[in-house]
């Protein structure tokens, strides 16, 4: 049963990875978004445990950074010339 739940896993990885590049593609939301942001963090997610479970580890690793700049593109950051910003 789990053979299979980390099968679906990653099958719905796919398809949302897919589905925020075709939004993207179709310009329904921008490369900034959150929602493509985060729509890739939780690809990335399910694609590191899909690949890690099958021991593919150099597709593990490369969506280990596809989350953390998922991760980084939806956390705040300081307004341009705002006081913080210049420091």
């Amino acid at each position: 049963m789990l053979r299979y739940t980390i099968e679906i896993v990653g099958w719905l990885a796919a398809a949302l990875m897919l589905s925020a590049y075709l939004m993207l593609t179709m310009g329904r939301i921008s490369g900034r978004s959150r929602l493509y942001q985060w729509l890739n963090v939780f690809a990335g997610a399910g694609f590191i445990l899909n690949s890690g479970w099958n021991g593919a580890y150099p597709s593990a690793f490369i969506n280990v950074v596809w989350v953390i700049i998922g991760v980084y593109g939806v956390l705040p950051r300081p307004a341009a010339g705002s006081a913080t910003a210049a420091q």
